[in-house]
């Protein structure tokens, strides 16, 4: 087994644990390196709050929550999003377990290397790190579509030039700078959302035009809508397809286990992000869904307008509603700072899921070089550089393939979640196949292992449902590929590389738990 440096867990600039041999059961090979520089832990719990919020919260919370309402109706909505939220903490605790043991960068994508499947590792490696780059030209064409609410004459290529120059640029400072400004960008999103709940209640109690509403919306047009189909079936059918929309809105959650490789005194700042980010996103995201759905009737023609600026976001609907004007602009220019945010933390995890390939083995080693100030500067300019794909939305045909490549990212969060769950359970057992007690780690999971289990059951079930609608009515060939393509390239990554490299299964006992590990 590989031999490790032990982390001091007292300076915030102390060097990520690390291999330094190529003989751990992972396949790992060197240090991060570069100048003799590292990864520097340069995080706190507070910065990796903000790093999940502003990964999290975004379009899907500001936009997509409105078609979710008028898809499925108020109540249906909320439960769905309630319901995924349990599905989330049962990851992110399973996760904040092995995180707060072993903090390395990238995290999962190395314990699915370490625990299970040098293949697993691989596979879900690779897809995560394409979705989070690809994610990134997305939210930087979205960036400028957003501004043209403003100014409709402009084109998106002058916004996505700057703000990819911005954010490349910010994802090279320390990362305790980069942790600040990633806290204040989030936080914008963090005040708009309380003070629309503040703005709703008001609102709800007859402060508006249209007086006093109170649980009107949900008696007419109804608390549960109807999808596809007719009756009962319509109704399950509404839920379920928000099922699936709540799942994408949550992803992100997870970046607390991506950063907590560069994180000052991980054994307690992880758990403690663990535990804040996920009351704090699902008392968000709750609270948001059930006031839109108390202030705008789920039949609402703006609900479907299906566009990607401030006129299809339910804040601003309601906010119409109420007879509120001033609210759009407001609404349009918090919509840029989350769109931003969140493009901010796409090169930011893309780039520290390349250094954990790297560090596993499954991508050239020149890829984890970091310089001076531990900036994995190498791993940051690839991911960053996918971002130029956003360009190919100025072509009507290069939007088409833009959106195709979309869709390979479409459930790369769910595919990460099920792996992380699977890990988990593997990380348990060899605890107790090696006789180690539970009791000795930083943070442990509660209800262990049914929760795991619960997770994992539902992650994998929305993974093979979530393009059932293809198959109601006349059966779509596009919207079943367009569902499937990410699990079907997941498949193809782990058995190419299993076939190719002929890995094997980890086996109980030849489980690595001591690399990375923080002493205690």
């Amino acid at each position: 087994m590989s031999s490790e440096k032990e982390s001091t867990n007292k300076d915030a600039e102390a060097k990520v644990p690390h291999h330094e041999g190529t003989n751990s059961v992972s396949g790992s090979g060197k240090d991060v390196e570069a100048g003799g520089a590292e990864l520097k832990r340069g995080l706190q719990a507070h910065h990796l709050q903000f790093l999940a919020i502003g990964g999290t919260i975004g379009t899907g919370l500001f936009l997509g929550s409105g078609k979710a309402i008028n898809t499925a109706g108020p109540v249906s909505t909320l439960i769905a999003f309630i319901f995924v939220g349990v599905i989330v903490f049962s990851v992110m605790t399973s996760l904040g377990e092995m995180a707060s043991f072993i903090p390395v960068p990238g995290s999962f994508t190395v314990y699915a290397s370490r625990f299970v499947d040098p293949s697993l590792g691989f596979a879900m490696g690779w897809i995560y790190w394409f979705s989070w780059s690809i994610t990134f030209a997305l939210e930087l064409t979205a960036a400028g579509l957003i501004i043209q609410y403003w100014d409709a004459s402009l084109s998106i290529a002058i916004f996505i030039t700057i703000f990819w120059v911005v954010f490349t640029a910010v994802n090279f400072l320390p990362i305790r700078w980069y942790g600040e400004f990633e806290m204040w960008f989030s936080s914008i999103k963090v005040v708009t959302i309380v003070g629309f709940i503040i703005f709703a209640i008001c609102i709800n109690a007859g402060a508006g035009a249209q007086g006093y509403i109170g649980f009107h919306n949900w008696v007419h047009p109804g608390p549960f809508a109807e999808y596809l189909v007719l009756g009962a079936t319509g109704k399950f059918v509404g839920f379920w397809s928000v099922l699936v929309t709540a799942g994408f809105s949550y992803q992100g959650a997870e970046l607390v286990g991506v950063g907590a490789g560069e994180t000052a005194d991980p054994a307690k700042a992880v758990p403690s992000a663990i535990r804040w980010t996920f009351w704090g996103i699902l008392s968000l995201f709750v609270s948001t869904i059930f006031f839109i759905g108390l202030l705008v009737p789920s039949d609402n023609p703006d609900l479907n307008l299906g566009k990607t600026d401030a006129s299809a976001s339910p804040l601003v609907i309601a906010a119409k509603l109420a007879g509120v004007k001033v609210l759009p602009d407001i609404i349009n220019a918090v919509l840029l700072t989350a769109v931003l945010s969140a493009a901010n933390s796409n090169v930011y995890s893309g780039s520290r899921i390349l250094v954990a390939l790297t560090n596993e083995g499954h991508a050239p080693a020149f890829i984890r070089r970091t310089n001076k100030i531990g900036t994995p500067y190498v791993a940051v300019g690839i991911t960053s550089a996918i971002g130029l794909l956003a360009y190919m939305n100025l072509s009507e045909s290069g939007g088409d393939v833009f959106d195709w490549l979309l869709n390979v990212t479409a459930i790369a969060g769910f595919i990460t979640w099920s792996c992380i769950c699977i890990c988990h359970m593997r990380f348990m057992n060899a605890l107790a196949h090696k006789g180690t007690s539970r009791d000795i780690l930083p943070y442990r999971a509660p209800l262990q292992p049914y929760l795991t289990w619960f997770g994992l059951f539902f992650c994998v079930l929305i993974l093979l449902t979530n393009g059932f609608t293809a198959f109601i009515g006349e059966f779509s060939t596009s919207d079943f590929f367009a569902a499937y393509i990410s699990l079907i390239l997941f498949f193809v990554l782990f058995v190419g590389h299993k076939v190719i490299m002929r890995t094997k299964p980890v086996k109980l006992a030849d489980v690595d738990l001591m690399t990375g590990r923080i002493q205690q």
